[in-house]
């Protein structure tokens, strides 16, 4: 009678909580909430914009499909998650930035660093992020190269630098605070608008997607870093290149990024720390997307420092 008891207890792997909230809602939410920068996107930088999305979200979706069908694995496109991974590396290039350019870092993203890693939650690196890098190390004049925005006034060009290449290179005229709030600058196709990631931002808390901890830890220790860095703009910082986008939706990726409280707190500021090192006192402008891959990198060590903190504090003390 006990043994057949003990029979009937089937322990699992974790987790062992059962929602209504599956991979797909998730993905489905983030990218509901990137919508108000995709419009701004197509408002400043034309159709283009929403070209080079779909390229990108077609090739992701097309390159997870291949390799679960040569791997012989379950199919996961419909989870979007590759889908979100071609938003957020579209929403990190120029929108004149060439077709097959961004065909080859979709491969990337896709195929090198989730799909080899064993797919999704498996990834050591955000996908999209690390996408960025390689594009910008493999294709540096074409990822430089920016389109004049629409709402930018009194510019008679087809290019322009962004707010961060202007305070990097010392010279010219820099945007209003506004401006940059708003998305009236050059910049990458999702980037460009402080209020639309916000919101998309807030919506994500809100829905409880995503947690507050690390967008303030990493937006405040930039802002707090601006004030004690002399001749720097707090606001500035905030408005500019892509911190809203990297701070909302790429360093909060489930994945790449620690479980416990402490550990997002520590990864925010390690994110803002680097951010600012690299734009203020680094060769290239803008520092988030770097900032974000070494924290994901820092990651695992982030959450062993955290995990073992918080065994010992519930410990108890030790035997004499």
């Amino acid at each position: 009678m006990e043994k057949q008891y003990y029979d009937n207890l089937i322990v699992s792997s974790a987790p062992h909580a059962v929602s209504s909230t599956d991979t797909t809602k998730i993905m489905g939410t983030v990218l509901l909430a990137l919508l108000p920068a995709f419009v701004v996107g197509i408002y400043q930088f034309g159709y283009r914009a929403a070209v080079l999305t779909v390229v990108c979200i077609v090739s992701c979706v097309v390159f997870e499909w291949l390799y679960n069908k040569l791997m012989k694995r379950k199919q996961t496109v419909g989870d979007l998650s590759a889908v979100l991974t071609g938003v957020l590396l579209a929403f990190n290039l120029p929108s004149s930035f060439p077709y097959w350019m961004a065909i080859v870092g979709c491969f990337a993203a896709i195929v090198i660093v989730k799909q080899l890693f064993g797919g999704i939650g498996q990834n050591l690196v955000n996908p999209a992020v690390t996408a960025r890098i390689f594009l910008l190390l493999s294709f540096t004049t074409e990822m430089t190269s920016w389109p004049v925005p629409r709402g930018a006034d009194g510019v008679d060009a087809t290019v322009g630098p962004t707010p961060l290449g202007i305070l990097s290179e010392g010279g010219g005229q820099m945007p209003s605070n506004l401006d940059l709030f708003l998305g009236n600058v050059g910049g990458c196709i999702g980037e460009v608008s402080a209020l639309a990631l916000l919101i998309g931002g807030i919506f994500l808390i809100w829905r409880r997607v995503i947690s507050p901890l690390i967008p303030l830890s990493y937006l405040g220790s930039v802002f707090v870093l601006a004030l004690v860095i002399p001749g720097q703009d707090p606001i500035f910082h905030l408005c500019a290149g892509g911190l809203m986008l990297g701070a909302f939706f790429c360093a909060t990726d489930y994945v790449t990024s620690p479980v416990l409280p402490m550990g997002k707190i520590i990864f925010g500021i390690g994110c803002g720390i680097f951010t600012m090192l690299i734009r203020v006192y680094g060769s290239y402008p803008e520092g988030v997307s770097f900032a974000i891959l070494l924290m994901n990198v820092l990651t695992p060590h982030i959450d062993n420092f955290c995990i073992s903190r918080a065994y010992k504090k519930g410990g108890g003390k030790k035997d004499e």
